[in-house]
């Protein structure tokens, strides 16, 4: 059994080394042209982020803004193929939890926008979407509504959840660029890390405790 697991290890030890050697080669193999071909390539994808970007804070990306009527919806969602709409009603507590985690998400996501809106001020939106709860965010893509954060359920159902986790919850309805993992909840990860270190943090003392015991016996 032993020489079977050290000749797979040995195996794929060798894989990787002919893989290491093959970039190596093709580095070597690089001349100066190349190089510089590289180096403009990788300057044109940057200027055309930064040109992206500009073209989305003129928009008016990168701000969560209040929409003062339904007609600026629609003029918006047209300007913008990603939006994040939040239902809102004043007093709620719930509401200004979501209001300072979207506040920070529109900076870190100029490809999208995030505006919110006033239930009272809405009816015909409000009823439109079927909105019931509150607060509700709606993700919408190319103007059509594609998923709907309705309380804080999907959130962990708790008040203290991160901006991390309503990130991710956003990420799962494609609304905003994510590079994290969309099978596992941020909070759920973080949570479970906590527990485990907890849990071995006991078994230390535990240990701890034990010895000591005997020590004394």
């Amino acid at each position: 059994m032993e020489n079977v697991l050290e000749k797979q290890l040995l195996k794929v030890a060798e894989t990787i080394e002919q893989k290491l050697d093959q970039e190596i080669q093709k580095l070597d193999e690089l001349d100066l042209d190349s190089i510089e071909n590289i180096r403009e390539h990788r300057l044109q994808q940057m200027k055309k982020m930064i040109k992206q970007k500009e073209e989305w804070m003129a928009k008016g990306h990168g701000e969560y803004e209040e929409l003062s009527d339904e007609k600026s919806f629609f003029e918006k969602s047209k300007l913008s193929p990603n939006m994040v709409l939040h239902f809102y009603k004043d007093g709620s507590t719930r509401c200004k939890i979501v209001d300072h985690h979207l506040k920070i998400l529109c900076a870190q996501h100029l490809e999208t926008r995030f505006v919110k809106l006033n239930v009272t001020r809405f009816p015909f939106l409000t009823e439109r979407m079927k909105i019931r709860v509150i607060p509700t965010i709606v993700s919408i893509v190319d103007s059509i509504s594609k998923d709907f954060i309705v309380g804080f359920t999907e959130l962990g159902n708790c008040d203290d959840f991160s901006t991390e986790m309503l990130e991710w919850r956003l990420a799962r309805s494609q609304v905003i660029d994510y590079k994290g993992d969309l099978l596992n909840p941020p909070d759920v990860v973080k949570n479970n890390r906590t527990t485990l270190l907890e849990k071995n943090k006991t078994i230390r003392s535990n240990v701890g405790n034990d010895s000591d015991g005997l020590d004394s016996d």
